[in-house]
């Protein structure tokens, strides 16, 4: 898939959707948005695809919404617009984050406002030493939207998080790792293929259980102890539904070879 605004290329069982508006650091017009919406449907729906990495074309991974536009018409909105509780901004965090299948941000540069609420969207993040973020919401008279006030917290921690969104203060690569928005640094040259090879590691295991490992983990976010440990019992129905990967996985290990996975 390639259009004007947005690539998908594929790589082994590794996914890399590249947002492709380097004029614009990347900002999410309505096209790119609904683009990457479709991006997602479809690497959803193929079953070779095991790992999805996310990443920006140009100096940027996005800068947020892109303000400089034409604005809307002033058309009478439809009642499912009307009604509409999320808006592109939740339709766009949950895009991202409800895929159950790995994502890999790979931030090359500035992630800011909406664009840093996608980088944290993804299950981690891989940076350059170009890589920064900032919040930006206050700035613009708004209070965060696309997610940011549910992934900030949980990745950073409550104090941090007010910290960043209440004084939109930059944040560079160095402490962008020490803090814990990036979980990895390397070279700018180097990016996509640390992420090529963090992908690797992940898709060499079974499909079913990498999927189920994605929905327990994230379940385990939003719910108690008790609820957790049974939703993990509902993974572990999942994972063992691959019926020969289960055989797979005991003979490589008696054989003492390396697996090979498929999903089946």
């Amino acid at each position: 898939m390639a259009d004007d605004v947005l690539n998908l290329s594929r790589e082994d069982h590794s996914a890399i959707i590249t947002l492709n508006r380097p004029d614009k650091l990347n900002a999410l017009s309505a096209e790119l948005r609904d683009s990457l919406t479709e991006a997602l449907k479809e690497v959803h729906q193929d079953d070779t695809v095991r790992v999805v990495i996310l990443t920006g074309a140009g100096r940027g991974f996005c800068s947020g919404a892109d303000l400089t536009g034409p604005a809307p018409a002033d058309a009478v909105p439809s009642q499912n617009q009307q009604l509409d509780e999320f808006g592109w901004v939740g339709r766009q965090a949950m895009s991202v984050y409800r895929l159950d299948k790995p994502v890999i941000g790979a931030i090359n540069g500035v992630a800011a406002g909406a664009g840093m609420s996608l980088a944290l969207s993804c299950d981690l993040r891989v940076g350059s030493e170009n890589a920064r973020f900032k919040s930006v919401f206050i700035e613009r008279n708004l209070s965060p939207d696309s997610g940011l006030s549910f992934f900030l917290p949980r990745i950073v921690g409550q104090s941090r998080a007010a910290d960043l969104i209440y004084t939109s203060r930059p944040v560079d690569a160095e402490e962008a790792h020490r803090i814990g928005l990036l979980d990895r640094v390397v070279p700018h040259a180097k990016l996509l293929d640390s992420a090529l090879e963090i992908a690797a590691q992940m898709a060499q295991w079974p499909p079913l259980a990498l999927r189920s490992s994605k929905r327990v983990l994230q379940h385990s976010l939003e719910h108690d102890l008790e609820d957790a440990l049974r939703y993990e019992m509902t993974g572990l129905s999942y994972a063992g539904r691959a019926k020969n990967d289960a055989k797979e996985s005991r003979a490589a290990f008696l054989e003492k070879r390396k697996p090979t996975y498929t999903g089946s």
